[in-house]
């Protein structure tokens, strides 16, 4: 029998000691332990490394203070030991079955690249959690899904094969802060990279940035530059929807369950 995959999880986190805390609680009840937990310490004026060590999760520092340079920098350390790198951020609760549902994912598929689901947001209004959900991610999803042909990679909420990282890590803006981490990674995903969307893999994560008009609008915005950044890696119609095959295939729709890009299963 095979053995199980290696999993990685990958933190983010500067000054946020007391959300972090209940992170790494949540992952220590995981039904299925990481094998590693690496929490990157980008530049932190609080007690984050401290809590960080004191759950049993490897700390590396980042002094370049932003949130792709402070991700890049795990995602390298994870190489090496692990097959998959999976990541949240330090205000995320992953539900105990987080990993093991990663896990029996890419066991399931052997061709599976990414997989990624959605958000619970918590700390807020009912109204902002519900358009959190439905509006910023839910939307970033579908408009993404449209204009590149594959569903956005959610930052707080994804795992990926440790050789795609290995293979994108010299071609993402890796050292930029003032764009997307997730999307620019989504974008430098190549053609026949098979990324799923799980409906059922939800991630609690802090609604503090949508708390203010000014913060949601800063991160729609954030969306531009990136885009501009990765210009024309991230031009519409490099992923195409039906991907031409010969012979031709029985066509397969996703159901109501899960998002897929156009190659899975292939």
């Amino acid at each position: 029998m095979p053995s199980l995959p290696r999993v990685t999880v990958v933190i983010p986190c500067r000054d946020d000691a007391s959300f972090l805390e209940e992170c790494l609680a949540a992952l220590n009840r995981q039904t299925r332990p990481a094998h590693r937990v690496i929490v990157v310490d980008n530049d932190s004026s609080d007690d984050s490394a401290d809590v960080a060590r004191r759950h049993g999760a490897s700390v590396v520092e980042e002094p370049l203070v932003g949130i792709w340079p402070a991700a890049s920098r795990g995602y390298d350390e994870a190489l090496g030991a692990s097959d998959i790198i999976a990541r949240l951020d330090a205000d995320s609760r992953p539900h105990p079955d987080w990993i093991a549902r990663i896990v029996a994912a890419f066991t399931a598929d052997p061709g599976l690249s990414v997989l990624t689901g959605g958000a619970e947001f918590y700390g807020a209004s009912p109204l902002t959690c519900y358009l959190g959900r439905h509006w910023y991610i839910g939307g970033g999803r579908v408009w993404i899904k449209l204009w590149l042909g594959v569903p956005l990679v959610f930052g707080s909420n994804f795992a990926m094969r440790a050789d795609v990282w290995e293979r994108v890590r010299t071609r993402v803006h890796r050292g930029n802060s003032r764009i997307h981490d997730d999307l620019d990674l989504t974008i430098h995903l190549r053609e026949t990279d098979v990324v799923r969307w799980d409906h059922d893999l939800r991630m609690p994560v802090s609604a503090r940035p949508l708390r203010t008009p000014r913060g949601l609008l800063r991160r729609v915005w954030r969306v531009v530059p990136t885009f501009a950044a990765s210009w024309p890696a991230g031009a519409p119609g490099r992923r195409p929807l039906v991907p031409p095959v010969a012979p031709p295939v029985p066509t397969w729709e996703p159901g109501d369950d899960e998002d897929l890009s156009p190659e899975f299963g292939r």
